[in-house]
């Protein structure tokens, strides 16, 4: 049974700053290739921040400026890159998550479909396809975040029957609320895992909301990668960054 080495990429995340953040996101890819891994996972939104209305004016399209630094940096490391980050086409914005291969081509891109659409005004367009991508790793699926709250897009994934599932998170609570609020991205892993029946990585963030009505939310890092059985493999540290290496066997 071939086994694929993933990295959880937690990894800090500041509102708006997209110079840092690329940098921080190079840091975690060469950290994660040091460790052979094959493949790093990094959170929702890691270029311009979660529900920051700026990514109305300052988003690119896909393929675009963002995309392009993402995927020099998977050929230039030559490792897959999954990576959450904003998409604008004409007057929308997306939610997006790429999957991208060590030679730096995208395999696979999913827009967000479970919106929370009350937090940022005007909100992010609705996608509307689970896809999964045949890649030399194995079927790999992408999901982002609170799309693992609704069992309709979980059921349309396991009709896929992908042999991964990557999942960028923001997973967001008051500050007060962790690391206790671990344990609920936790059981979501969980259950995720077990409902598709694929091995799950889900990728939190390190940071604050610093727009809208859930300004001062945090985030609270806590990533967590479960075997198909829902069995948790590895946790990300509570409130701080981490780079986790998982060694996951996937069926052929």
């Amino acid at each position: 049974m071939p086994t694929v080495r993933i990295a959880i990429g937690q990894i800090v995340c500041l509102d708006g700053d997209r110079v840092g953040n690329l940098a921080r996101i190079a840091n975690a890819v060469e950290e994660a290739k040091r460790a052979d891994a094959d493949i790093v996972c990094l959170p929702e939104m890691a270029l311009l921040g979660w529900v920051n209305p700026d990514a109305h004016q300052r988003a690119h399209p896909i393929p675009g400026e963002d995309s392009q630094a993402l995927c020099t940096l998977a050929r230039d490391h030559k490792i897959h890159l999954c990576v959450g980050l904003a998409e604008k086409v004409a007057d929308c914005l997306y939610d997006t998550a790429l999957l991208i291969d060590d030679a730096g081509q995208i395999l696979l891109k999913h827009r967000k479909i479970n919106l929370l659409a009350e937090l940022m005004t005007p909100p992010y367009m609705a996608g509307q396809e689970v896809r999964v991508a045949e890649t030399r790793l194995g079927r790999i699926g992408l999901l982002i975040c609170a799309d693992t709250h609704e069992s309709e897009i979980l059921a349309r994934m396991a009709e896929l029957e992908p042999k991964l599932v990557l999942v960028p998170y923001g997973y967001a609570a008051r500050e007060e609320a962790w690391p206790g609020h671990g344990k609920a991205l936790e059981n979501v892993v969980i259950n995720t895992a077990k409902t598709i029946g694929a091995g799950t990585i889900g990728t939190n963030l390190i940071g604050q909301i610093t727009h809208g009505p859930w300004r001062g939310m945090t985030y609270g890092g806590h990533s967590v990668a479960a075997d198909k059985t829902g069995r948790v493999l590895a946790l990300g540290k509570d409130l701080d960054r981490d780079i986790r290496i998982i060694a996951l066997p996937l069926d052929p």
